[in-house]
């Protein structure tokens, strides 16, 4: 089914939209404006897995969600930081659905448009972090996404990272494990905290560290002092890339804010919350819903 000349009106098309994010995969079957079915799969990013895992976590998900008669595929991915990043990814969405038009937008811009922002700023809080805005006038800006190698502040990742960070430097002091340092090791599997270092330099990979980000969480919602800095420290960093960004645009809003930890942490989010607002940023909102979802928006909208 083709889509209409006015990319803006209600029409009835059959498009595919995509949430491709370091862990998963995510993707969206449209009618319309209806989603008649939905699936997912393992990440389709070739930043986190080799070109054949995307291709086969790829093919897993056109197989629930079906490639015939699809006329639009709109895929946000993070790690899409040039042309040609963008243009890799289209290749192997194109191996699906040879015939339909398909747009590679940043994963940050599905966060603003399932927030149904036409501007202002999309802050992603998971496995990584990164900020990205656009203003009324199509002028873009980011800041962040560099990957947990050379930043990712405020991630899953890093505050896992800074448990780990904070129980060695207990042993180093020759103090007893504390209440985060001792969780931590239990939930890892290990009994001393020197083996944690063989265990974070093996091949547990960014996603399980990050996952350990709960047990931070844990204990700083009850009171752990050194755990709730350590979540301080993430809102601090995070609220930092969301003001980078409306500085380069002059902005102040509205904030949409996904990823894992953004939209189920409390704790995070009174703390991001409140920096944001220190900062002048106005109409802060946490995401309800998936970000793929944002796909029928920008359809909608003809954004895409």
């Amino acid at each position: 089914m083709e889509l209409s000349p006015n990319p803006g009106s209600p029409v009835e098309r059959t498009a595919i939209g995509l949430d491709i994010g370091g862990t998963k995969t995510h993707g969206i079957r449209l009618q319309g404006s209806d989603v008649v079915a939905e699936a997912v799969s393992g990440s389709a990013n070739v930043q986190n897995v080799s070109r054949e895992q995307a291709r086969h976590n790829l093919a897993e998900i056109f197989a629930a969600l079906g490639s015939a008669d699809i006329s639009r595929v709109v895929a946000g991915s993070g790690g899409v930081d040039t042309p040609a990043d963008a243009a890799a990814l289209q290749s192997l969405i194109l191996e699906h659905v040879p015939s339909a038009e398909v747009s590679v937008v940043h994963d940050t811009r599905l966060i603003l448009a399932a927030g149904e922002a036409p501007a202002g700023i999309g802050l992603i809080a998971g496995t990584g972090s990164v900020a990205w805005g656009m203003d009324g006038a199509g002028v873009q800006a980011r800041s962040g996404g560099w990957g947990y190698l050379l930043g990712d502040e405020g991630s899953a990742y890093w505050i896992g990272r800074e448990a780990v960070r904070h129980t060695l430097r207990l042993h180093d002091l020759g103090q007893e494990p504390d209440r985060l340092a001792a969780e931590l090791m239990l939930a890892v599997g290990v009994d001393a905290p020197e083996t944690l270092i063989a265990r974070f330099h093996s091949d547990t990979g960014r996603r399980y560290w990050a996952s350990m980000a709960r047990v931070v969480f844990e204990a700083a919602q009850e009171g752990h002092g050194p755990s709730r800095s350590i979540v301080a420290t993430a809102a601090r960093d995070l609220a930092g890339l969301v003001g980078d960004v409306a500085a380069q645009l002059g902005i102040r809003g509205p904030v949409v804010i996904g990823g894992g930890i953004g939209v189920h942490q409390p704790l995070l989010q009174e703390l991001l919350a409140a920096g944001l607002s220190a900062r002048g940023l106005a109409d802060i909102r946490f995401l309800t819903q998936d970000p793929v979802f944002g796909v029928r928006y920008l359809l909608g909208s003809g954004a895409a």
